[in-house]
């Protein structure tokens, strides 16, 4: 039987039920159910690892940006950094999120020892060992849609990468100047693109995102067999118990 935490989130570890994704994957025994169902839309958090240049309501902002993902049915992907994306997640795992980050190291030695960076509020650390600049290739082609929140020349790398593969960008205004920058690169790119939206409210922010990425998936035959019809999302999904 599950047992509901203080957190809101559910402990599975005692139960005698399978509980399985709806694609038919197998969700780890501590996972968190979120409101509505387990949705598929991956949200990429892109900012900066060192965070001295955002303003002091940047780690609030990111926190309340994971929260959001979490609560609206979405799964968090970061780079498995410090900083902005660390705040992200752990705003998400606040709200029983399920979290997942994307390591320029080739093992976990490597992405603590050498890169020193954290293991902690990340449900599953995909080891890429590519770098930096490989790793940006890997986490935003891995995901639906990136946010782009304070951030220096690495989340200007993972925008360019978003902006070339058509993904939906969402850029979280704030008081710091990357969200300035990136509409004076647009502007100057003569680049039109109709998949990026401002707004300084991440729970507005992450509601169209979401929107947007949904009618993508529609568009691109890009959706999810809940058994019986296909869905963009999967959150109206049933559990196989």
């Amino acid at each position: 039987m599950e047992e509901k935490q203080n957190n809101g989130c559910y402990n599975l570890a005692m139960s005698s039920k399978r509980i399985m994704h709806p694609n038919h994957v197998a969700v780890p025994r501590n996972f968190c159910r979120l409101p509505g169902g387990y949705g598929v839309v991956k949200i990429c958090v892109s900012g900066a690892a060192e965070t001295g240049a955002c303003g002091l309501d940047a780690f609030e902002k990111a926190k309340e940006l994971g929260r959001e993902i979490a609560k609206q049915g979405a799964i968090i992907t970061t780079g498995a950094t410090t900083g902005f994306p660390l705040y992200s997640a752990m705003g998400a795992k606040d709200e029983c999120g399920f979290s997942i980050g994307f390591s320029p190291a080739a093992t976990e030695r490597e992405h603590i020892e050498t890169y020193k960076l954290p293991i902690d509020y990340m449900d599953v650390i995909v080891y890429t060992g590519f770098g930096y600049s490989g790793r940006d290739l890997i986490l935003v082609r891995a995901s639906d849609a990136v946010v782009i929140g304070c951030g220096r020349i690495g989340t200007l790398n993972e925008f360019s990468i978003a902006f070339e593969d058509h993904r939906p960008i969402g850029i979280l205004e704030g008081s710091w100047e990357t969200d300035e920058i990136i509409r004076r690169v647009i502007e100057s790119a003569h680049r039109p693109n109709d998949h990026i939206i401002y707004d300084s409210d991440p729970k507005a922010l992450v509601e169209r995102l979401i929107e947007m990425t949904v009618k993508d998936k529609k568009n691109t035959n890009l959706v999810f067999n809940t058994h019986d019809k296909w869905d963009p999302t999967g959150k109206n999904a049933d559990y196989i118990l």
